[in-house]
Protein backbone atom coordinates (compact mmCIF):
# COMPACT_ATOMS: atom_id res chain seq x y z
CA UNK A 1 0.00 0.00 0.00
CA UNK A 2 1.38 3.46 -0.94
CA UNK A 3 0.71 6.54 1.17
CA UNK A 4 0.89 9.66 -0.98
CA UNK A 5 0.45 12.46 1.60
CA UNK A 6 0.54 13.30 5.24
CA UNK A 7 -3.19 12.84 5.74
CA UNK A 8 -2.82 9.31 4.42
CA UNK A 9 -0.03 8.66 6.88
CA UNK A 10 -2.17 9.98 9.75
CA UNK A 11 -5.11 7.80 8.69
CA UNK A 12 -2.92 4.67 8.66
CA UNK A 13 -1.42 5.54 12.06
CA UNK A 14 -4.90 6.16 13.51
CA UNK A 15 -6.13 2.87 12.14
CA UNK A 16 -3.16 0.99 13.62
CA UNK A 17 -3.61 2.70 16.99
CA UNK A 18 -7.30 1.81 17.03
CA UNK A 19 -6.60 -1.80 16.23
CA UNK A 20 -3.85 -1.89 18.85
CA UNK A 21 -6.16 -0.36 21.49
CA UNK A 22 -8.86 -2.88 20.74
CA UNK A 23 -6.41 -5.79 21.02
CA UNK A 24 -5.00 -4.40 24.29
CA UNK A 25 -8.48 -3.84 25.74
CA UNK A 26 -9.53 -7.37 24.87
CA UNK A 27 -6.47 -8.87 26.55
CA UNK A 28 -6.78 -6.55 29.57
CA UNK A 29 -10.40 -7.47 30.18
CA UNK A 30 -9.57 -11.15 29.92
CA UNK A 31 -6.64 -11.33 32.28
CA UNK A 32 -6.25 -8.18 34.47
CA UNK A 33 -8.10 -6.78 37.44
CA UNK A 34 -9.94 -3.45 36.99
CA UNK A 35 -7.25 -1.30 38.66
CA UNK A 36 -4.56 -2.29 36.16
CA UNK A 37 -6.52 -2.28 32.92
CA UNK A 38 -6.06 1.44 31.87
CA UNK A 39 -2.24 1.43 32.29
CA UNK A 40 -1.93 -1.94 30.51
CA UNK A 41 -4.19 -0.80 27.66
CA UNK A 42 -2.01 2.28 26.93
CA UNK A 43 1.23 0.28 26.82
CA UNK A 44 -0.24 -2.61 24.86
CA UNK A 45 -1.77 -0.29 22.29
CA UNK A 46 1.60 1.23 21.46
CA UNK A 47 3.20 -2.22 21.23
CA UNK A 48 0.43 -3.59 19.02
CA UNK A 49 0.67 -0.58 16.70
CA UNK A 50 4.43 -1.14 16.33
CA UNK A 51 3.93 -4.79 15.53
CA UNK A 52 1.35 -3.97 12.87
CA UNK A 53 3.66 -1.36 11.38
CA UNK A 54 6.87 -3.40 11.17
CA UNK A 55 5.63 -6.99 10.88
CA UNK A 56 2.76 -7.03 8.42
CA UNK A 57 1.08 -10.36 7.76
CA UNK A 58 2.48 -12.63 5.08
CA UNK A 59 -0.87 -12.73 3.40
CA UNK A 60 -0.66 -9.06 2.15
CA UNK A 61 0.58 -8.56 -1.32
CA UNK A 62 3.57 -6.33 -2.01
CA UNK A 63 2.50 -2.98 -3.39
CA UNK A 64 4.26 -1.53 -6.39
CA UNK A 65 4.83 2.21 -7.00
CA UNK A 66 2.02 3.92 -8.86
CA UNK A 67 2.73 5.19 -12.33
CA UNK A 68 4.88 8.33 -12.28
CA UNK A 69 6.17 7.79 -8.79
CA UNK A 70 9.47 6.01 -8.62
CA UNK A 71 11.82 5.68 -5.71
CA UNK A 72 12.77 8.96 -4.08
CA UNK A 73 9.67 10.79 -5.36
CA UNK A 74 8.06 11.09 -1.95
CA UNK A 75 5.73 8.89 -0.01
CA UNK A 76 6.37 5.76 1.94
CA UNK A 77 6.06 2.25 0.48
CA UNK A 78 4.68 -0.49 2.66
CA UNK A 79 6.15 -3.82 1.58
CA UNK A 80 5.88 -7.37 2.86
CA UNK A 81 8.25 -10.28 2.48
CA UNK A 82 7.64 -12.35 -0.61
CA UNK A 83 7.64 -16.13 -0.64
CA UNK A 84 10.83 -17.18 -2.50
CA UNK A 85 10.23 -18.92 -5.82
CA UNK A 86 10.42 -22.71 -5.76
CA UNK A 87 13.84 -24.06 -6.62
CA UNK A 88 14.15 -25.89 -9.91
CA UNK A 89 14.99 -29.58 -9.50
CA UNK A 90 18.69 -30.33 -9.69
CA UNK A 91 19.86 -31.81 -12.95
CA UNK A 92 20.66 -35.50 -12.59
CA UNK A 93 24.21 -36.62 -13.21
CA UNK A 94 24.35 -40.24 -14.45
CA UNK A 95 27.84 -40.79 -13.04
CA UNK A 96 26.94 -39.41 -9.61
CA UNK A 97 23.74 -41.47 -9.56
CA UNK A 98 25.71 -44.60 -10.51
CA UNK A 99 28.21 -44.11 -7.69
CA UNK A 100 25.55 -43.09 -5.15
CA UNK A 101 23.50 -46.22 -5.87
CA UNK A 102 26.50 -48.59 -5.88
CA UNK A 103 25.81 -50.47 -2.65
CA UNK A 104 22.06 -50.58 -3.25
CA UNK A 105 22.80 -52.29 -6.56
CA UNK A 106 25.22 -54.72 -4.88
CA UNK A 107 22.67 -55.62 -2.19
CA UNK A 108 19.92 -56.19 -4.75
CA UNK A 109 22.19 -58.38 -6.87
CA UNK A 110 23.35 -60.53 -3.95
CA UNK A 111 19.81 -60.89 -2.59
CA UNK A 112 18.92 -62.85 -5.73
CA UNK A 113 21.54 -65.60 -5.15
CA UNK A 114 22.47 -68.10 -2.42
CA UNK A 115 24.48 -66.80 0.51
CA UNK A 116 27.08 -69.59 0.71
CA UNK A 117 30.69 -68.95 1.68
CA UNK A 118 33.40 -68.66 -0.98
CA UNK A 119 35.53 -71.87 -0.83
CA UNK A 120 39.30 -71.97 -0.37
CA UNK A 121 40.41 -73.13 -3.83
CA UNK A 122 37.21 -73.30 -5.91
CA UNK A 123 36.15 -69.99 -7.44
CA UNK A 124 32.57 -69.46 -6.30
CA UNK A 125 29.83 -68.99 -8.93
CA UNK A 126 28.34 -66.36 -6.61
CA UNK A 127 28.97 -62.67 -7.22
CA UNK A 128 31.05 -61.14 -4.44
CA UNK A 129 32.34 -57.68 -3.53
CA UNK A 130 35.46 -58.01 -1.42
CA UNK A 131 39.22 -57.76 -1.21
CA UNK A 132 40.94 -61.12 -0.89
CA UNK A 133 44.53 -62.13 -0.10
CA UNK A 134 45.63 -65.78 -0.05
CA UNK A 135 48.86 -67.45 1.03
CA UNK A 136 49.90 -70.89 -0.28
CA UNK A 137 52.76 -72.75 1.41
CA UNK A 138 53.57 -75.61 -0.95
CA UNK A 139 55.96 -78.49 -0.33
CA UNK A 140 57.44 -79.90 -3.52
CA UNK A 141 58.16 -83.51 -4.42
CA UNK A 142 61.90 -82.85 -4.77
CA UNK A 143 62.23 -81.62 -1.18
CA UNK A 144 61.89 -77.97 -2.05
CA UNK A 145 59.21 -75.44 -1.22
CA UNK A 146 57.23 -72.74 -2.97
CA UNK A 147 55.49 -70.00 -1.01
CA UNK A 148 52.93 -67.98 -2.94
CA UNK A 149 51.81 -64.65 -1.43
CA UNK A 150 48.61 -63.22 -2.86
CA UNK A 151 47.54 -66.29 -4.81
CA UNK A 152 46.52 -64.12 -7.74
CA UNK A 153 43.52 -62.82 -5.77
CA UNK A 154 42.66 -59.15 -5.33
CA UNK A 155 39.78 -56.71 -5.60
CA UNK A 156 36.33 -58.05 -6.48
CA UNK A 157 33.59 -55.63 -7.54
CA UNK A 158 29.99 -55.84 -8.75
CA UNK A 159 29.69 -52.92 -11.21
CA UNK A 160 26.33 -54.01 -12.64
CA UNK A 161 23.56 -56.50 -12.05
CA UNK A 162 24.74 -60.06 -12.88
CA UNK A 163 28.37 -58.94 -13.43
CA UNK A 164 31.48 -59.19 -11.25
CA UNK A 165 35.03 -58.10 -12.04
CA UNK A 166 38.04 -59.53 -10.21
CA UNK A 167 41.23 -57.49 -10.54
CA UNK A 168 43.98 -59.91 -9.59
CA UNK A 169 47.24 -58.95 -7.90
CA UNK A 170 50.46 -60.51 -9.28
CA UNK A 171 51.48 -63.29 -6.85
CA UNK A 172 54.89 -63.00 -5.21
CA UNK A 173 56.75 -66.31 -5.03
CA UNK A 174 59.63 -67.56 -2.89
CA UNK A 175 60.98 -70.87 -4.20
CA UNK A 176 63.73 -72.99 -2.69
CA UNK A 177 65.17 -76.24 -4.09
CA UNK A 178 67.97 -78.19 -2.37
CA UNK A 179 71.29 -77.49 -4.06
CA UNK A 180 70.03 -74.36 -5.88
CA UNK A 181 69.92 -70.71 -5.00
CA UNK A 182 66.52 -69.43 -3.75
CA UNK A 183 64.27 -67.74 -6.30
CA UNK A 184 62.22 -64.67 -5.35
CA UNK A 185 59.97 -62.67 -7.61
CA UNK A 186 56.57 -62.14 -9.15
CA UNK A 187 54.91 -64.96 -11.04
CA UNK A 188 52.50 -64.73 -13.98
CA UNK A 189 49.64 -62.29 -13.44
CA UNK A 190 45.95 -63.35 -13.56
CA UNK A 191 45.01 -59.73 -14.17
CA UNK A 192 41.25 -59.99 -14.77
CA UNK A 193 38.39 -62.42 -14.26
CA UNK A 194 34.90 -61.51 -15.47
CA UNK A 195 31.83 -63.29 -14.11
CA UNK A 196 28.40 -63.19 -15.72
CA UNK A 197 25.61 -64.77 -13.70
CA UNK A 198 23.26 -66.64 -16.02
CA UNK A 199 20.60 -67.63 -13.50
CA UNK A 200 20.19 -67.87 -9.76
CA UNK A 201 17.74 -68.22 -6.90
CA UNK A 202 18.26 -67.51 -3.21
CA UNK A 203 17.58 -69.98 -0.40
CA UNK A 204 13.87 -69.17 -0.34
CA UNK A 205 13.34 -69.65 -4.08
CA UNK A 206 15.39 -72.68 -5.16
CA UNK A 207 18.96 -72.23 -3.78
CA UNK A 208 20.95 -72.57 -7.01
CA UNK A 209 23.21 -70.58 -9.33
CA UNK A 210 24.87 -70.84 -12.76
CA UNK A 211 27.63 -68.43 -13.86
CA UNK A 212 30.06 -68.03 -16.77
CA UNK A 213 33.69 -66.93 -16.17
CA UNK A 214 36.35 -65.58 -18.48
CA UNK A 215 39.86 -65.03 -17.10
CA UNK A 216 43.03 -63.62 -18.62
CA UNK A 217 46.58 -64.30 -17.43
CA UNK A 218 49.67 -62.41 -18.59
CA UNK A 219 53.22 -63.89 -18.70
CA UNK A 220 54.72 -61.20 -16.47
CA UNK A 221 56.62 -63.54 -14.13
CA UNK A 222 60.38 -63.59 -13.84
CA UNK A 223 62.15 -65.98 -16.22
CA UNK A 224 63.12 -68.41 -13.45
CA UNK A 225 59.40 -68.98 -12.78
CA UNK A 226 58.14 -68.79 -16.38
CA UNK A 227 60.12 -71.11 -18.64
CA UNK A 228 57.55 -70.74 -21.43
CA UNK A 229 56.08 -67.22 -21.47
CA UNK A 230 52.47 -67.79 -22.45
CA UNK A 231 49.26 -65.82 -22.29
CA UNK A 232 46.27 -67.83 -21.08
CA UNK A 233 42.55 -67.30 -21.63
CA UNK A 234 40.32 -69.48 -19.45
CA UNK A 235 36.58 -69.77 -20.13
CA UNK A 236 34.76 -71.54 -17.29
CA UNK A 237 31.26 -72.63 -16.42
CA UNK A 238 30.45 -72.60 -12.70
CA UNK A 239 27.39 -73.74 -10.82
CA UNK A 240 26.07 -74.60 -7.41
CA UNK A 241 23.08 -76.01 -5.61
CA UNK A 242 22.09 -76.03 -1.96
CA UNK A 243 20.05 -78.32 0.25
CA UNK A 244 19.35 -76.56 3.52
CA UNK A 245 22.71 -75.95 5.23
CA UNK A 246 24.60 -78.11 2.70
CA UNK A 247 25.79 -76.90 -0.71
CA UNK A 248 27.91 -78.00 -3.65
CA UNK A 249 29.88 -75.51 -5.75
CA UNK A 250 31.72 -76.63 -8.87
CA UNK A 251 33.67 -75.21 -11.83
CA UNK A 252 34.89 -76.65 -15.15
CA UNK A 253 37.19 -74.64 -17.40
CA UNK A 254 39.83 -74.83 -20.11
CA UNK A 255 43.04 -72.79 -19.78
CA UNK A 256 43.95 -72.05 -23.39
CA UNK A 257 47.54 -71.08 -24.19
CA UNK A 258 47.62 -68.36 -26.85
CA UNK A 259 51.29 -68.89 -27.74
CA UNK A 260 54.13 -71.31 -26.99
CA UNK A 261 51.51 -74.02 -26.55
CA UNK A 262 54.06 -76.72 -27.40
CA UNK A 263 55.95 -75.84 -24.22
CA UNK A 264 53.00 -75.61 -21.83
CA UNK A 265 49.86 -77.07 -23.39
CA UNK A 266 46.25 -76.36 -22.58
CA UNK A 267 44.81 -77.46 -19.24
CA UNK A 268 41.39 -78.78 -18.28
CA UNK A 269 40.70 -77.53 -14.74
CA UNK A 270 37.92 -78.75 -12.47
CA UNK A 271 37.16 -77.88 -8.84
CA UNK A 272 34.26 -79.10 -6.71
CA UNK A 273 33.49 -78.10 -3.11
CA UNK A 274 31.20 -79.86 -0.64
CA UNK A 275 30.35 -77.34 2.06
CA UNK A 276 28.25 -77.25 5.23
CA UNK A 277 27.06 -74.26 7.25
CA UNK A 278 27.36 -74.76 11.00
CA UNK A 279 26.64 -72.49 14.01
CA UNK A 280 26.13 -69.43 11.84
CA UNK A 281 29.86 -68.63 11.46
CA UNK A 282 31.50 -71.97 10.50
CA UNK A 283 31.73 -73.29 6.95
CA UNK A 284 33.63 -76.63 6.94
CA UNK A 285 34.37 -78.01 3.48
CA UNK A 286 36.13 -80.66 1.39
CA UNK A 287 37.31 -79.87 -2.14
CA UNK A 288 38.40 -82.01 -5.09
CA UNK A 289 40.84 -80.13 -7.34
CA UNK A 290 41.75 -81.68 -10.71
CA UNK A 291 44.04 -80.58 -13.56
CA UNK A 292 44.54 -82.44 -16.86
CA UNK A 293 47.31 -81.36 -19.27
CA UNK A 294 46.65 -81.63 -22.98
CA UNK A 295 50.12 -80.71 -24.20
CA UNK A 296 53.61 -79.71 -23.13
CA UNK A 297 55.86 -81.59 -20.71
CA UNK A 298 52.91 -82.99 -18.70
CA UNK A 299 50.80 -83.96 -21.74
CA UNK A 300 48.26 -86.65 -20.89
CA UNK A 301 48.83 -86.46 -17.13
CA UNK A 302 46.18 -85.65 -14.53
CA UNK A 303 46.77 -84.47 -10.99
CA UNK A 304 44.16 -84.66 -8.24
CA UNK A 305 44.21 -82.93 -4.85
CA UNK A 306 41.90 -83.15 -1.86
CA UNK A 307 41.46 -80.03 0.26
CA UNK A 308 39.72 -80.26 3.63
CA UNK A 309 39.35 -76.90 5.33
CA UNK A 310 37.11 -74.45 7.13
CA UNK A 311 36.16 -70.81 6.66
CA UNK A 312 34.90 -68.68 9.58
CA UNK A 313 32.94 -65.47 9.11
CA UNK A 314 31.41 -63.09 8.27
CA UNK A 315 32.42 -60.90 11.24
CA UNK A 316 31.43 -57.23 11.09
CA UNK A 317 34.44 -54.91 11.28
CA UNK A 318 32.85 -51.52 10.59
CA UNK A 319 29.76 -50.50 8.62
CA UNK A 320 29.54 -52.86 5.62
CA UNK A 321 33.00 -54.35 6.00
CA UNK A 322 33.04 -57.98 7.17
CA UNK A 323 35.98 -60.29 7.77
CA UNK A 324 36.23 -63.97 6.83
CA UNK A 325 39.28 -66.19 7.32
CA UNK A 326 39.82 -69.68 5.94
CA UNK A 327 42.47 -72.35 6.41
CA UNK A 328 42.92 -75.62 4.57
CA UNK A 329 45.35 -78.45 3.93
CA UNK A 330 45.66 -79.58 0.31
CA UNK A 331 47.38 -82.86 -0.52
CA UNK A 332 47.99 -84.85 -3.70
CA UNK A 333 46.20 -88.16 -4.21
CA UNK A 334 47.08 -88.84 -7.88
CA UNK A 335 49.29 -89.63 -9.64
CA UNK A 336 52.17 -91.08 -7.67
CA UNK A 337 54.83 -88.43 -7.31
CA UNK A 338 57.13 -88.32 -10.36
CA UNK A 339 60.46 -86.56 -9.82
CA UNK A 340 63.04 -88.35 -11.96
CA UNK A 341 62.23 -86.97 -15.42
CA UNK A 342 60.25 -84.04 -16.73
CA UNK A 343 58.37 -81.48 -14.65
CA UNK A 344 57.12 -82.42 -11.20
CA UNK A 345 53.76 -84.17 -11.32
CA UNK A 346 51.76 -83.50 -9.21
CA UNK A 347 53.13 -79.99 -9.02
CA UNK A 348 53.56 -80.30 -5.22
CA UNK A 349 52.99 -82.83 -2.46
CA UNK A 350 50.89 -80.68 -0.18
CA UNK A 351 49.87 -77.11 0.43
CA UNK A 352 48.78 -75.17 3.51
CA UNK A 353 46.27 -72.47 2.49
CA UNK A 354 45.42 -69.30 4.41
CA UNK A 355 42.70 -67.09 2.91
CA UNK A 356 41.69 -63.64 4.18
CA UNK A 357 38.70 -61.74 2.79
CA UNK A 358 37.18 -58.35 3.58
CA UNK A 359 33.74 -58.21 2.04
CA UNK A 360 31.78 -54.98 1.67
Amino acid sequence: MRINNKSGVRRVASTRQAIGSKIAATIGVAVLPNSHRPRFAAVAAVAASAILAFAPSAGRAQNTPSQGQGPGQGGAVLQVAQTPPALAPLATDPISDYVRNWFARVDATQAEQPHWMTPLATTTPRLEEEFRFDTDLERLGNGGSLDNYGGGKGLELIPAERIELIFGVPPYVVKTVPGNAPINGFNDWPFLLVKYRLLSANEQNGNYILTFFLQGQAPTGIKALTDYPTWFVTPTIAGGIGFGDFDIQSTLGEAIATNSSAGTGNMLISNTTFQYHLWDILWPEVEVNLTNWQGGGRAGKTQVFLTPGVVVGRFQVVDRIRLSVGVGYQFAVAPEMQTRSGPLTPQYRNNFIISTRFSF
